[in-house]
C-alpha cells in the first residue's frame, strides 16, 4: 500500500510537471498553428540556465526565475525572428523549421555544458522526508506539486481573467476576426509564443532536482507533452491539466509493475482517445 501511494504521488507530480510543459504547447498550437518541436528544447534550455543561476547564487528562487526568463527571451527571438514568417506555411514547414530550431538549441547547450548529466541538489528548503501516515515521501516532491499547482493557477488567471487571456482565447476561436477587430494580434501571437516557452522553461527548471540534466532529455518530454495535448484536447488549458495528471498516472502506476510498458501504456491511452473521442476528452469538435 505505501509503494502504491508513493506512486500515486508520484505520477501527480510527474502529471503536473507535464501539465505545465504541455499547457505552454497546447496554447501555442491552439492560438497560432504552429507545431513547435522545439517545445522540449526550450525545457532543456530553462533547466541548464536554472542550473548556471543556482550554481552562481545558490538561490533556487532565483534559478526559477532565471530559466523562465532565459526560455522567454528564446521563445520572443524565435517568433519574432523566424516563425512569424511561418505562421502562413504549410504544416511541414513548420515541423521542419522547429525540428531544426530543436537541434540547433541542443547542440548549444551540449557545446557549453558538455554531455555528461548535470544534477540539481534540492534547496534546502526541499531536503528532507515527509510522513504521510504511513508513507514517507520526499519533501522537494510534495513541493513540487504545489509550485506546479500555483503557476497551474496563475496561468489559468492570465488566460481566463485578464484581457490578454481573453484575447489568446478569442484567437484560438478565430484568429481572423480578432485581426478583423482591429487587436494587434501579431503583438498577441508574440506574447503568447514568449508566455508557453517560458512555462517550459519554468518546468525544466522544477524538474532539475527529480532528474538529472542531458542535452538530450527533450524529446521524452516533447512526445509526452504531444500526448497529453492529445487526450486532453488541442487548445483546451484544463483539457492539458486533466491530461497531464492522466498521462502522469499512466506512467507511475504501469512502472510499479513493468516499468518497460510505461510508455506503451500511454500510447494505448491516446488511441483509445482518438478512436472514441477524437478531439479529446476536453476539446471542441472540428477544430483541427
Amino acid at each position: 500500500m505505501s509503494l502504491f501511494l508513493s506512486q500515486l504521488f508520484n505520477g501527480l507530480t510527474t502529471g503536473l510537471l507535464l501539465a505545465l510543459i504541455s499547457t505552454g504547447l497546447t496554447i501555442i498550437y491552439g492560438t497560432l498553428g504552429v507545431i513547435n518541436f522545439a517545445h522540449g528544447a526550450l525545457f532543456v534550455v530553462g533547466g541548464y540556465a536554472g542550473y548556471t543561476v543556482y550554481d552562481l547564487t545558490g538561490s533556487f528562487v532565483l534559478a526559477l526565475a532565471g530559466g523562465a526568463a532565459v526560455a522567454l527571451a528564446c521563445g520572443l527571438v524565435i517568433e519574432r525572428g523566424l516563425m512569424r514568417k511561418f505562421y502562413s506555411r504549410p504544416p511541414e514547414d513548420q515541423i521542419l523549421v522547429t525540428f531544426g530550431l530543436s537541434i540547433i538549441l541542443i547542440e548549444i547547450i551540449r557545446g557549453i555544458y558538455g554531455g555528461v548529466s548535470l544534477s540539481v541538489s534540492p534547496p534546502e528548503w526541499g531536503m528532507g522526508i515527509a510522513k504521510i501516515g504511513s508513507l514517507i515521501y520526499p519533501m522537494y516532491r510534495l513541493e513540487t506539486l504545489a509550485i506546479a499547482a500555483v503557476t497551474l493557477l496563475v496561468l489559468y488567471f492570465i488566460l481566463y481573467r485578464t484581457s490578454l487571456g481573453l484575447v489568446v482565447r478569442a484567437g484560438i476561436e478565430d484568429a481572423q476576426m480578432v485581426d478583423a477587430l482591429g487587436i494587434n494580434i501579431k503583438r498577441a501571437f508574440l506574447v503568447v509564443f514568449g508566455l508557453g516557452t517560458m512555462a517550459a522553461g519554468f518546468a525544466g527548471v522544477v524538474n532539475s532536482p527529480i532528474v538529472a540534466l542531458t542535452p538530450d532529455m527533450g524529446f521524452r518530454y516533447l512526445v509526452e507533452s504531444f500526448v497529453v495535448v492529445v487526450i486532453g484536447g488541442v487548445g483546451s488549458f484544463p483539457g492539458a491539466i486533466v491530461g497531464g495528471i492522466i498521462a502522469g498516472e499512466i506512467l507511475s502506476l504501469t512502472a510499479m509493475v513493468n516499468p518497460q510498458y510505461s510508455d506503451v501504456m500511454l500510447f494505448v491511452a491516446m488511441a483509445l482517445v482518438l478512436v472514441f473521442r477524437p478531439q479529446g476528452l476536453m476539446g471542441q469538435e472540428g477544430r483541427e
